[in-house]
């Protein structure tokens, strides 16, 4: 069993940054979380999610094009936590953001923080 709970969210204006923070945690989940591969995705209403950053066991990020140069994933495995950090905001980029993460074949997701990025 897996708990992923977001935290960061909120109403930035254009040009602004947010640090979202993913806190992943279970009862074997917390001694492995350091080897898996950990995804930031976002939603939109009439849309499916977006791959927005992905993060491996090794450090190795991956973005999608539309947040490149703009968002930082990272991770603290003594702290079981993953975070976006997003600058240079655009309109855009307003959605919710959700952690993910595959374990043993199932996926868990978190329930989600929004983000406005609004004037």
């Amino acid at each position: 069993q897996v708990q992923l709970v977001e935290s960061g969210g909120g109403l930035v204006q254009p040009g602004g940054s947010l640090r979202l923070s993913c806190a992943a945690s279970g009862s074997i989940f917390n001694i492995i979380f350091s080897s898996k591969i950990m995804d930031w995705y976002r939603q939109t209403p009439g849309k499916e999610r977006e791959l927005v950053a992905r993060i491996t066991s090794s450090g190795s990020a991956d973005y999608a094009d539309s947040v490149k140069g703009r968002f930082t994933i990272s991770r603290d495995s003594a702290k079981n936590t993953v975070d976006l950090q997003m600058h240079g905001l655009k309109p855009e980029d307003t959605a919710i953001y959700f952690c993910y993460v595959d374990f043993r074949g199932t996926g868990y997701w978190g329930q989600g923080t929004q983000v406005t990025v609004s004037s």
